[in-house]
């Protein structure tokens, strides 16, 4: 199949031909058809499906088939997204399957300056795609109208639930009209999901290109048991003696990531942190330099690295596991994408014995280990106590401000 039998215009192909695609993935294949039916949708996919553009592909046609209001334009399709970083791949997967198309679009996001975005929209856009908190900041200051978006897309809505923005996103529900096309995109399904999606979709087509929580058959994943106190040496030695060019590290916390980027620099491997305190401008060069090869290692947290996109990430590192299992198969679908095999390996010391049992749990699978010579785990060390799973997820959420990203 081609993308020329799914019912696109030929300013969307030239588009996606000078893309260099012309194979649909299998979220393409099954997303475009139901979209352009004006059906609602929800579709399960993993990261590295390609399901930005089984989304962006048929709203741009959907646009380009209805004559738009005379007058000034107003805001048609509406994409949320939990992370700024996703909501700038989104917004560059819209300009460039819509570079031969009339539509403006525009990226909204917190961290930067209001009254450029407030410019913007003044002047009139057809899509907007946003973060939760800044779109209801710009509501709120009568900067945007949302009583005329015709389709609705909710983009990695399971991470958007973890976030806690169920809050903004209900208000945000409040201020669209009720006859609209509704799209759903989740890596999970968890009950929080069905939930919403009970009370938003109409009838929806349901799409699942991924066993659920399965990890991509694409990545090799390798477990290094190790002593907490050296997992620092141990990553060193797995770049420097494997020559690792391009590896994207997970800590799990803030002051982790800058904390091991430091001690990277120090090693002479070019590394940077990107993770919520990061100013935008610092947050976007980083990626970039990452993405050029100036930079050989991007440290991260969850949040951050949610919506980098680089199709062919070679390492994905877990220094620390994550608390909640899921988030292991969302981070190691960082890599393996877009049909190129990758590797994820993951630093596990004693006191994460729980949490890779509730990993390999979720995964069905027994994940292989490897003891690097010289860093064989000393027996004597006691486990301390592991962070309880469902530590974000139960008791209090954070605050929406705390985790805007």
């Amino acid at each position: 199949m081609s993308f020329t039998t799914l019912g696109l215009s030929a300013p969307i192909l030239k588009a996606v031909q000078e893309s260099g695609y012309t194979e649909p993935t299998p979220i393409q294949k099954q997303a475009i058809p139901v979209v352009l039916e004006k059906r609602d949708l929800l579709a399960g996919a993993q990261t590295g499906t390609g399901k930005t553009a089984g989304f962006t592909l048929p709203l741009l046609e959907l646009l380009s088939q209805q004559k738009p209001p005379k007058g000034k334009k107003r805001v048609r399709a509406l994409i949320l997204t939990p992370t700024r970083e996703l909501a700038a791949q989104v917004g560059e997967s819209v300009r460039t399957y819509g570079k031969y198309l009339p539509f403006t679009s525009t990226v909204i996001f917190g961290g930067v300056g209001i009254n450029p975005q407030k410019n913007i929209l003044k002047k009139g856009v057809d899509i907007v795609i946003a973060t939760p908190g800044r779109l209801l900041d710009l509501v709120g200051q009568k900067a945007l109208d949302l009583s005329h978006v015709e389709t609705l897309i909710l983009d990695e809505a399971d991470r958007m639930l973890d976030m806690g923005f169920i809050h903004d996103i209900k208000k945000i529900l409040a201020l669209l009209p009720k006859k609209r096309q509704n799209l759903l995109f989740s890596a999970t399904f968890s009950k929080e999901i069905k939930k919403l999606s009970d009370g938003l979709l109409h009838h929806p087509a349901l799409i699942e290109v991924a066993r659920q929580n399965s990890a991509s058959e694409q990545v090799e994943q390798m477990i290094y048991p190790v002593d907490k106190s050296r997992k620092r040496e141990l990553i060193i030695h797995l770049i420097k003696s494997n020559d690792w060019k391009q590896v994207l590290i997970f800590t799990r916390t803030k002051h982790g990531a800058n904390k091991l980027s430091e001690q990277l620099n120090k090693q002479n491997i070019h590394a940077a942190a990107i993770h919520g305190n990061k100013s935008q401008g610092a947050r976007t060069k980083a990626l970039a330099d990452f993405k050029s090869g100036a930079v050989r290692v991007l440290v991260a947290t969850d949040i951050a690295a949610r919506g980098i996109d680089i199709d062919q990430l070679p390492h994905v590192v877990n220094f620390e596991l994550p608390n909640v299992p899921e988030d292991y198969v969302h981070r190691i679908g960082r890599t393996g994408r877009a049909g190129h095999e990758g590797e994820a390996a993951s630093l596990v010391s004693i006191d994460e014995a729980d949490l890779l049992k509730n990993i390999e749990k979720l995964i069905k699978r027994k994940l292989p280990r490897t003891i690097v010579e010289g860093f064989k785990p000393d027996p004597t060390i006691k486990a301390e106590k592991a962070p309880a799973r469902g530590q974000r997820r139960g008791g209090q959420r954070p605050q929406r401000r705390r985790q805007r990203a």
